[in-house]
């Protein structure tokens, strides 16, 4: 398909499906919420969460949970509404960072659309484990506008990139800030950590923009196709005026998410936390950085695990730590399975893309001009 393929109508190329490689073709099944997530590997993962939750609050920290939903209960709702706003304000501008890269990319697509399958493709992130929902929104892009779907995962990866070096900068800044004159071994290995992720993300992102193609000229001719699609996504975004934007759309998100765990720390009201901005983004960004761990949906038992950490760091008690790591959690996590299921379930998007049979493309002789 081309990437300027009007919405609504199909218009195959032959070589899409005689040529392609197969992973430029999003099997249904490979997409299936009952599948994915009614099958062992799902269920076992949140099985896992939850233990992996249970032995660390109640085994290690021994946390009282009557104390702590006590704590939870007691948080001010106008302050936790504050939080969720600001959480969802985020999505806009999600939507549109990547609205943009597509456009530099040569895909097509409305603003608002970009910006609803961006978040159905988080509703699946917070379901199922291994990041389905990046290849769900692949999905859903080339089911309504046509789009490469290797090319838009490319598109992804700009994103995460973004995400990783935005986040280790102001993580750098904001613990630097926090902690200033006190030694803490731990946010070395943080920092550490950090660099490392994003100095490996951006040496790859620069082997794929000046020795993309030299590399593409060794490659078996099934893999060529999904290889090249992919490097445009990941590089064509890549002129300094564009870099600015992204960068800058990236900081704005990266900032509301700290105001957002800054407003649950402020709802709860606990003695033992009262901690600035600056400690809320740094809280912000080491949640945000575990939750690219792939073994559960969203993170979950690793990012919990995370905040109370870096809470601690701060002397909040684990019971407050814990408080605020669910109720963070809870904003995050359940409000967009709430809100993603129903936008799932009532979507046009979502029904179009499955009606549009990506998993069984058509039959060469019934190709227009076959």
């Amino acid at each position: 398909m081309t990437d300027e393929q009007p919405r609504g109508h199909s218009v195959y190329e032959p070589s899409e499906f005689l040529g392609a490689p197969p992973e430029e073709h999003i099997p249904e099944s490979e997409v299936s919420l009952a599948r994915r997530f009614l099958n062992v590997r799902t269920i076992g993962s949140l099985v896992f969460a939850v233990l992996l939750l249970f032995l660390f609050f109640k085994v290690v920290l021994d946390i009282d949970f009557a104390a702590t939903w006590d704590l939870i209960r007691g948080a001010d709702p106008v302050l936790l509404l504050a939080a969720l706003v600001v959480y969802y304000l985020t999505f806009p501008l999600r939507g549109g960072r990547w609205w943009y890269i597509l456009k530099k990319v040569g895909t097509k697509v409305r603003y608002w659309m970009a910006t609803e399958i961006l978040f159905l493709s988080w509703f699946v992130n917070c379901l199922v484990p291994a990041k389905l929902g990046d290849l769900y929104r692949a999905f859903l892009l080339k089911g309504n506008v046509g789009g490469s779907a290797s090319r838009t995962v490319g598109t992804i990866f700009v994103e995460r990139i973004a995400d990783i070096v935005v986040i280790f900068v102001l993580a750098l800044a904001a613990g630097f800030w926090s902690f200033r004159g006190r030694q803490r071994p731990e946010l070395d290995f943080i920092f550490v950590v950090g660099f490392l992720l994003a100095s490996t993300l951006l040496l790859l992102l620069v082997v794929l923009r000046f020795a993309g193609q030299r590399i593409e000229r060794i490659l078996p001719g099934r893999v060529e196709g999904f290889y090249t699609r992919f490097r445009e996504g990941s590089t064509a975004a890549l002129t300094p005026r564009a870099i600015s934007v992204i960068g800058s759309a990236t900081i704005v998100i990266w900032l509301a998410e700290g105001l957002r765990v800054f407003f649950v720390i402020k709802a709860l009201d606990l003695p033992d936390a009262e901690l600035g901005i600056s400690a809320a983004i740094f809280v912000a960004l080491v949640a945000a950085l575990l939750t690219a761990i792939p073994l559960t949906p969203a993170g979950i038992g690793f990012v919990e695990a995370g905040i109370v950490g870096a809470l601690t760091l701060y002397g909040v008690s684990p019971e407050s730590a814990v408080a605020i790591a669910l109720t963070d959690r809870a904003i995050s996590i359940l409000t967009v399975i709430v809100l993603g299921g129903i936008d799932y379930v009532r979507s046009p998007l979502v029904r179009r893309a499955h009606r549009s049979g990506l998993g069984n493309p058509p039959a060469p002789e019934a190709l227009p001009g076959a």
